[in-house]
């Protein structure tokens, strides 16, 4: 049987930060997993620039309220869960994600959580499990399940490489270069037949 895993954020919907650094208009949240490929480096980062600017988790939801999925993703979704098992991996939180999966059907969500203060700001985060994609396509094919798995950043490389078969999903070029042996998908149509017929 065959299961299908796929990232979330640059995938099927928009990246959060780049949303947030829009709607707050602060360039520092741009960055995402696509430019970073140290994650906790990353949210360190993140909660450092919240702080300074005294924003809180529910500034972000209000962001993520209004966030709809990127265009095409919800139908591709659908294709896949009529032929196939499809999870979704990936390294946003809990305390995020509710809005994007009442928007994209309730899929089946592996994430993280944030850590929230009892003021409401975001204090430190929780990693499910360290390199927790790959782990759990490993965790899948002890089972017996075949996997295949699409993402966009640095994130997501070992989940790839730890597939059966993996893809990169409009990948910037700098990651492109750093893994050219990773075939590469820049729209759902193209995504769709790499994953449901292998090219």
């Amino acid at each position: 049987m065959r299961v299908v895993c796929l990232d979330l954020e640059g995938v099927l919907v928009p990246e959060i930060w780049i949303s947030f650094s829009e709607a707050t208009k602060i360039e520092e949240l741009r960055l995402t997993t696509r430019d970073v490929p140290d994650y906790d480096a990353l949210m360190k980062r993140r909660i450092g620039i919240l702080e300074r600017h005294n924003l809180k988790l529910a500034d972000i939801q209000r962001v993520i309220e209004a966030m709809e999925p990127l265009e095409g993703a919800l139908d591709f979704l659908n294709v896949l869960r009529e032929k196939t098992q499809v999870i979704l991996l990936s390294d946003t939180f809990d305390q995020f994600a509710k809005p994007l999966m009442k928007k994209l059907g309730w899929p089946t969500l592996f994430c993280n959580t944030l850590v929230v203060n009892d003021a409401g700001a975001v204090a430190d985060y929780r990693l499910r499990q360290k390199d927790g994609k790959k782990h759990a396509v490993e965790g899948l094919k002890r089972m017996g399940f075949s996997v295949t798995a699409a993402g966009d950043s640095y994130n997501d490389v070992t989940m790839l490489q730890a597939a059966d078969r993996g893809f990169f999903f409009r990948p910037p070029e700098t990651i492109l270069k750093e893994f050219p042996h990773i075939p590469v998908a820049y729209d759902f149509e193209k995504l769709r037949k790499y994953i449901l017929n292998g090219g």
